[in-house]
């Protein structure tokens, strides 16, 4: 340890200096995580069974990624329905301008 000696002669262990507390560890920490608390399983059986869930929900996610994914490549995603409808009659009164 290295030892610092005051202006009035005393002496000051340096790692016993007082330090300044973390931004980091807020008031936040005293509320709970959001979320749902999970234990997870012991028995052989439904350590298995939790590992099958959660391959299931990994492949469900999965396809409706990829279907959205075939959606929107295809054309436009709105959210509006009134705002795709007046473009697509919009679409077909100029086609049949035309011909």
């Amino acid at each position: 340890p290295v030892l610092l000696v005051n202006g009035d002669g005393t002496r000051q262990d340096e790692g016993l200096q007082s330090k300044v507390p973390s931004s980091r560890h807020s008031s936040k920490a005293s509320q709970p995580k959001k979320g749902k608390r999970v234990q997870p399983p012991k028995k052989p059986a439904l350590v298995k069974e939790a590992a099958a869930r959660k391959a299931l929900t990994a492949k469900h996610t999965r396809s409706i990624e990829q279907q959205m994914a075939t959606a929107a490549s295809s054309g436009k995603l709105t959210i509006m329905k009134s705002t795709a409808e007046q473009q697509q009659d919009s679409s077909k009164t100029s086609k049949n301008a035309k011909h």
